[in-house]
């Protein structure tokens, strides 16, 4: 078997003990942590360039440019969006800055450090990620045929023609086959090829839309939508396109459809069900919605949509699609192009400095058997950064998968600048905090856990947006991280420590040194995993984890962590508890020793959260605790939501922190 102790000859760089990453040499006498992730040593000098209005080609090249360059020593650091996530935590790199005004310049200022360019295939878009693996093993930077005469830069190898754009297997079989073993086998990365970008301009009419909260399929039926108002706006023989989003966005239930039909004067002119090849003509935009087990498509809250494009036929004078629809749906119609299609540049600086194998496989079907493959070749613990896709199996069937080889992921898609922020020094806490007093009575004990910590750019972005709430400390609060920031970004994981309150838990992200489903680890490997774990979490100073399991055989929920499991954690790490995804609230158990209790996830915010806690304790003994660890939504909560939610819930109820719910938790357990 292939694994992925291969050197990376990088520089000065060496491998670290046990083979598990890049590090720079120690000093004299220091005896240096064994790190998984890579680092590219300290960066002290960094040139700084705003990219955010450049387009998805530009920022590709810029992106593979700053893998070779930094790979050597980290140099080059982009702001990426308008935003300041990213120039927020510049400062704290502890580098001197050199601004430029235009950021393609800086190709003319490295030219001498890349070997030229990896032309890509503008009609493959799969050609983005062959281009990038290239781009790590040649020093070359990924580009179109256009850049790269424009920036004088040599054609390394050119993909166009190389690959059937239809037959995505084939493309990333080629990759397994000819590249792989040349790569390094630290980390495998999943990168979407393209994004898509909104265009500007853009007016939607609504057509329908669902005004309840409904999270099960009870409003399905097949509405009829009229679109013959888009027939006098163009679409009549051009295009009508008909978007499907979540009416509410802010509880991850939105549009599902089962089956589309098209009728032009009563002819029915389309019909297909989603996830099949009858789809396939028609899906304008479905990167951002998943494939259900109900053979539907749907597009959920935190932004997803998906898009459908319908050809009208000349001299249409009424057009009616007949949907199969339920959820929380939002629909809506237009006769302009909503979005375009760009390279998707982000996190490929640290996939070319890595020298790693990038790779996009839906996990299902014949993708799904091309990525067991590629899994196969990576020895246990190897880290799959990045993410998958959204359609089919999606994050479920991709995790799994994954797990079911001894792989953990770290989702990383959208980290920014990594191979800077893996270099920067640190003074990672190792220290467990101290843990409040508290007195154990008959009361509701609730803990509140923002979850997404497992997720690194979320980290990076939108954790440190909320952090910065001035109403954070108010109330306790538990905030997933990912341990392996101590990797990734050790200054991001340091600020957190340092600025937490009192009333602030850093607890570790699912499921422990990167997200997996440990029931579905081979027997063999399951130890390696939690004694990864183990490592990382007393780097930290973290000791409960908020975690995930293998979904059930009916798919509507999780199955309970095993006496396997627990034991193994409880054996390695230094959990005193543990807090599973379940959303109903109803699981507690003690197996393998330490406590795991699921996670209470109502939808609503305020007063409708606290209603759903009163419900939830309607038949509570109060004679005895009752203790509840309740879900919150990092994407649509904010610091200021969880303290108006606090002032609503008061007697029977106790808003602690997780490592106080799990002690009274055991007090509860030791006097019965």
């Amino acid at each position: 078997m292939v694994t992925r102790r291969g050197l990376l000859r990088t520089g000065s760089a060496t491998v670290a003990a046990g083979g598990l990453g890049l590090v720079r040499p120690p000093r004299a006498g220091a005896a240096p942590a064994p790190r998984l992730l890579p680092s590219f040593g300290r960066p002290t000098r960094l040139d700084v360039a705003d990219v955010s209005a450049l387009d998805g080609h530009d920022q590709l090249l810029l992106t593979t440019l700053q893998g070779v360059v930094n790979r050597r020593e980290p140099r080059l650091y982009f702001r990426y969006d308008t935003g300041d996530a990213d120039l927020r935590w510049l400062a704290g790199t502890g580098a001197g800055i050199t601004p430029h005004d235009h950021a393609l310049d800086l190709v003319d200022r490295y030219r001498r450090e890349v070997h030229g360019a990896v032309l890509i295939d503008p009609d493959v878009p799969d050609s983005v990620n062959v281009a990038t693996t290239l781009a790590g093993l040649t020093d070359a930077v990924a580009a179109t045929a256009e850049q790269a005469d424009r920036h004088g830069l040599r054609t390394v190898t050119d993909l166009r023609g190389r690959f059937d754009p239809d037959d995505v297997p084939a493309t990333y079989r080629w990759q397994l086959r000819h590249l792989f073993p040349r790569c390094a086998h630290t980390l495998v990365a999943g990168l979407p090829p393209v994004r898509t970008v909104p265009a500007t301009g853009v007016r939607w009419r609504e057509i329908a839309r669902e005004t309840e909260r409904v999270r099960d399929s009870s409003n399905r039926r097949t509405r009829t939508l009229d679109l013959s108002p888009e027939l006098s706006d163009g679409g009549n023989g051009g295009a009508v396109y008909l978007r499907f989003q979540d009416s509410f966005g802010d509880d991850g239930w939105g549009a599902s459809v089962g089956s589309v039909a098209l009728y032009a004067d009563g002819v029915q002119t389309v019909g297909f069900t989603p996830g099949t090849e009858a789809e396939k003509p028609y899906l304008f935009d479905g990167l951002n919605s998943s494939i259900g087990g109900d053979a539907n498509r749907f597009g959920d809250g935190n932004g997803g949509y998906f898009v459908y494009r319908f050809t009208v036929p000349g001299g249409t004078e009424r057009l009616v699609a007949e949907v199969d629809l339920w959820n929380q749906f939002l629909v809506t119609a237009t006769t302009t192009a909503p979005t375009r299609r760009e390279p998707f540049p982000h996190f490929r600086d640290y996939a070319v400095a890595s020298r790693a194998m990038v790779l996009w496989l839906a996990p299902a079907g014949e993708t799904g058997d091309l990525l067991d493959d590629a899994l196969s070749r990576l020895a246990p613990t190897t880290p799959y950064t990045g993410w998958f896709p959204n359609d089919v199996a999606g994050e479920w069937g991709g995790v799994d998968r994954a797990s079911r080889h001894g792989v953990e992921v770290v989702a990383t898609d959208f980290y920014m600048n990594g191979t800077v922020h893996a270099g920067v020094p640190a003074r990672v806490s190792s220290r467990v905090r101290t843990r409040p007093k508290a007195r154990l009575r008959n009361r509701v004990y609730v803990t509140f856990t923002v979850g997404e910590g497992d997720n690194v750019q979320y980290c990076q972005r939108r954790m440190r947006d909320i952090w910065d709430d001035p109403a954070r400390g108010t109330v306790p609060v538990n905030w997933t991280v990912s341990p392996l920031l101590a990797d990734l970004g050790p200054a991001l994981l340091a600020h957190y420590q340092r600025t937490a309150t009192d009333n602030d838990l850093l607890v570790c992200g699912p499921s422990g040194a990167g997200y997996t489903y440990p029931a579905s680890w081979p027997e063999e490997h399951l130890a390696a995993y939690t004694e990864l774990t183990g490592r990382y979490l007393r780097r930290t100073g973290m000791d409960l984890v908020y975690a995930y399991n293998p979904r059930n055989a009916a798919g509507d929920g999780w199955t309970p962590f095993d006496e396997r499991v627990v034991s193994s954690y409880a054996r390695y790490t230094p959990l005193r508890g543990i807090i599973q995804s379940w959303e109903t609230g109803d699981l507690q158990t003690r197996a393998g020793g330490i406590p795991v209790i699921g996670t209470f996830f109502p939808q609503g915010k305020g007063p409708e959260f606290r209603d759903a806690l009163l419900k939830h304790i309607e038949h509570r003994d109060p004679s005895r605790p009752l203790f509840i660890a309740a879900a919150i939504n990092a994407w649509t909560w904010a610091p200021n939501d969880i303290a108006a939610l606090a002032a609503l819930l008061d007697d029977p109820f106790e808003v602690v922190r997780g490592d106080v719910f799990f002690e009274l938790l055991n007090r509860t357990h030791n006097r019965e």
